[in-house]
């Protein structure tokens, strides 16, 4: 048996390292997906959300009630940036997700404080996503103590002190019980077919490519868009089949709501399977293996899990992270997703998050038959 050799080790990783640094896309992937978690763990995840927006319904015009909208802006977790004139606009608000709290205070508000009669204060809580509210609930029970600490004096002085002024009534909206899994599960819709459509895609055209069959098709007289769609419509149809069991698996084992919204979600699937799909199809176009495509895939997945809301806060991130947020597909389809089966939003809810969903389709796709064009160069 020969024994080792050191010469022969150092040639043999000399050659290894050659070849990695040879393939110039798995090196920087090698080296960008640990700065990419480290950057996005260490910065933009933040469990306890600051500035949540809020909207708020004051029907009395009172220092009493000014001093309570101060303190709540003064504790760094409300930002008012709405004023409702009616509750119906306060209630759309909220339902359609521009204002994570609505509060309002009742026009008896001063008289009852006055008199010692069970003042309160209505506040309506987004518990779509119980992890984003935690902490500015937790601050509301200080806030009948210190809101009208000044004001109270005098003849206005509390008759007992160790009763508060006033009680915060907090309602918590579209997941009242704080169920976790009704906030991942339907999350779960846009993640698993984010993986499943564009790494599929990604490793089948690859697969092809590298076998050599794809030359035996590139030497008929087909269209890149018919090479596309035919590549990718099997494909549509195996997402639309995991949608419908991830749906009836959520209803009959999590007990997830099903608000309606039906229109806006049919819609939102069908536009998040055919860019998903466009983005794998983009991703072998550039992909020289079928390594190199599943790098790529994970390179995309990644930040969509962890800046898209789905498992962290998104109004909890900076703001250059939730501009990245943005950007990505799976950010606006789980808001649909959400938005359709626990608030039953309808279509006009959600033309924002269905607008940027078609533009990535559009953006994607346009990409795709440019690439494959020069392929065919």
């Amino acid at each position: 048996m020969m024994g080792i050799s050191g010469l022969r080790v150092l040639a043999v990783m000399a050659k290894e390292v050659k070849q990695l640094t040879r393939d110039r896309l798995t090196f920087a992937i090698m080296l960008l997906i640990p700065i990419m978690q480290l950057t996005l763990f260490g910065y933009a995840i933040n469990f306890q959300p600051r500035r949540l927006p809020t909207a708020v319904l004051v029907e009395e015009d009172s220092r009493f009630a000014r001093s309570i909208v101060a303190a709540l802006r003064n504790s760094s977790y409300f930002a008012f940036t709405r004023q409702a004139r009616t509750p119906a606009e306060l209630d759309e608000l909220v339902r359609r997700g521009e204002a994570q709290f609505a509060v309002t205070i009742p026009g008896d508000f001063t008289r009852r404080v006055a008199r010692g009669d069970h003042a309160q204060v209505l506040v309506e809580a987004d518990a779509s996503d119980p992890s984003a509210n935690s902490a500015a609930v937790a601050a509301l029970a200080a806030l009948p103590e210190q809101a009208l600490a000044h004001d109270l004096t005098g003849a206005l002085a509390p008759r007992s002190p160790a009763q508060p002024p006033f009680e915060v009534v907090i309602h918590n909206r579209f997941n009242p019980e704080a169920v976790t899994a009704f906030n991942i599960v339907p999350g779960l819709l846009g993640v698993i077919l984010s993986i499943t459509m564009v790494m599929m895609t990604a490793l089948s055209v690859t697969r092809e490519i590298e076998r050599g069959t794809m030359e035996s098709l590139l030497a008929t007289p087909v269209e890149p868009i018919e090479v596309m769609v035919g590549k990718l419509a099997p494909y549509v149809l195996v997402g639309l089949v995991q949608t419908v069991v991830i749906l009836v698996m959520a209803k009959l084992l999590f007990q997830v709501p099903m608000e309606g919204g039906w229109l806006g979600l049919g819609i939102g699937v069908a536009l998040f399977i055919v860019g998903s799909l466009a983005l794998g199809f983009l991703i072998s176009t550039v992909a020289r293996s079928q390594l190199q495509a599943m790098q790529m895939s994970v390179f995309y997945i990644l930040p969509s899990i962890l800046l898209s809301g789905f498992m962290f806060p998104f109004r909890g991130m900076p703001v250059w992270a939730q501009w990245i947020g943005q950007a990505i597909p799976v950010t606006h389809f789980l808001r649909v997703v959400r938005g359709s089966l626990l608030k039953g939003q309808a279509l006009g809810d959600q033309w924002r998050e269905l607008l940027a969903l078609a533009a990535f389709v559009c953006i994607v796709t346009a990409l795709s038959m440019v690439r494959y064009r020069r392929t065919l160069d």
